[in-house]
């Protein structure tokens, strides 16, 4: 059986943003709920030498409209990475979904033996597109939609696994 680059990268990255963006509103709601003001959440970091919560929405971003992209030979969208509200989050999030929107199983199936090149962590690297996309792409993307939500664990927002998994 051979799998079908499109299934295990389009929807994942839509299902997964979609629960973000749920998890983030549930975010900005226990703030002002709390009092708290949101921009202890947005430059929230789980330690020192990690990214805040902002940053790792942007990355999860990165990842979702890179994959996809990359797969069917199109250029990357680029991003400002000028996020600093919810609100802008929220954005980001919706332009990405918008993006990944564009994209049918004909542009993204059969990239699984492509060659993909691309820098990451300032080192330059080429896999097959199988490779990337499981290797690379959703590795990258899950680490960063997962310490997103366990900052906002960490600063006391009620989220469960079923928030997590955008299932509530």
């Amino acid at each position: 059986m051979t799998i079908s680059m499109y299934e295990a990268s389009v929807p994942v990255f839509s299902t997964r943003l979609k629960a973000l963006s749920k998890v983030l509103a549930i975010a900005e709601k226990n703030a002002a709920d709390r009092k708290i003001d949101p921009q202890v959440f947005i430059g929230a970091r789980l330690a020192p030498d990690m990214f805040a919560l902002a940053r790792q929405v942007q990355i999860a971003t990165d990842h979702a409209k890179g994959a996809p992209s990359r797969l069917a030979g199109r250029d990357v969208p680029k991003y400002e990475d000028s996020e600093t509200t919810f609100a802008d989050l929220q954005a980001r999030i919706e332009k990405t979904l918008a993006h990944l929107a564009t994209f049918s199983a004909k542009d993204i199936d059969g990239s699984d033996g492509k060659s993909v090149s691309l820098k990451l962590g300032g080192q330059k690297m080429t896999l097959t597109g199988l490779r990337y996309l499981l290797d690379v792409a959703m590795p990258n993307f899950y680490f960063h939609v997962t310490t997103a939500y366990d900052i906002l664990r960490h600063n006391g927002v009620p989220l469960g696994k079923a928030d997590y998994l955008g299932t509530r």
